[in-house]
């Protein structure tokens, strides 16, 4: 699924010419290199993705896609620089660094008796845990904003989905930092993902293909998807092997 989507990723780049409503890119084509940086990058993308889903390629592949969701991120460092008090641009910045986490446990399970993989593990867990804190607190600033994209005919109401799922990412980050339960929580937070791309991503490209927005959108949410569930099988085979990871 992480493969599948950053080849979605690039191939949307390289095709849709309209990014004002896909902020990552957006910027870079404001940026020196301009469309020849955007191409670059989902070439990448496309490249990683493919590499990614053969076991030999695989850390060449999450290599690339570490890389590029590294230089993403990267470039909202001036941003919130600029002007710290906008949530949204740290959000995003913990978005890009879910995504790199991705790549990263590839990366490490493609090198299982490096001597560093088990440090990089480590980062990788407390990195992803952040990227939930991050996740939540977004969802609590913009509480209005994720009700008005919960589908209106869901019942009891979007404001309700809202306030849920807010409640589920703190718990889910609450279980990855202290070890109860964590397994659970990656696999349920993986679940939530998906829906998410269900009843809101895939329901608006449906309503509205011509919006650059939405295809940006899923292309994002299944690249969330794909590196949550590595997550949860990260943890699933460290609790399988008797060495659950670190807790505070």
């Amino acid at each position: 699924m992480f493969g599948a989507a950053a080849i979605a990723f690039g191939l949307v780049a390289l095709f849709r010419h309209n990014f004002d409503d896909w902020q990552q890119l957006q910027s870079l084509l404001k940026s020196p290199a301009g469309l020849a940086a955007v191409y670059a990058t989902a070439v990448l993308e496309i490249t990683g993705g493919l590499a990614i889903q053969w076991r030999r390629m695989s850390r060449w592949g999450a290599g690339m896609l570490g890389v590029v969701h590294v230089f993403f991120a990267c470039r909202w460092i001036p941003v919130i620089a600029a002007d710290p008090s906008i949530y949204d641009s740290w959000g995003n910045l913990g978005e890009e660094t879910s995504l790199i986490t991705g790549a990263l446990f590839v990366f490490a399970a493609a090198s299982p008796d490096a001597p560093w993989v088990a440090k990089a593990y480590k980062l990788g867990h407390y990195m992803f845990g952040l990227c939930v804190v991050s996740f939540t607190i977004g969802q609590i600033v913009y509480l209005r904003g994720v009700a008005s994209f919960t589908p209106q005919w869901l019942p009891p109401g979007p404001m309700f989905w809202a306030m849920f799922t807010t409640v589920a990412m703190g718990a889910a980050a609450i279980a990855i930092f202290t070890g109860y339960q964590s397994l659970l929580a990656s696999r349920l937070l993986t679940l939530m993902f998906a829906i998410f791309g269900i009843l809101v991503w895939l329901l608006r490209l449906i309503h509205d293909p011509a919006n650059d927005q939405n295809w940006g959108g899923n292309a994002e949410n299944t690249l969330l998807t794909g590196a949550a569930w590595i997550y949860a099988d990260y943890l699933g085979r460290a609790w399988k092997s008797g060495a659950p990871p670190p807790r505070f």
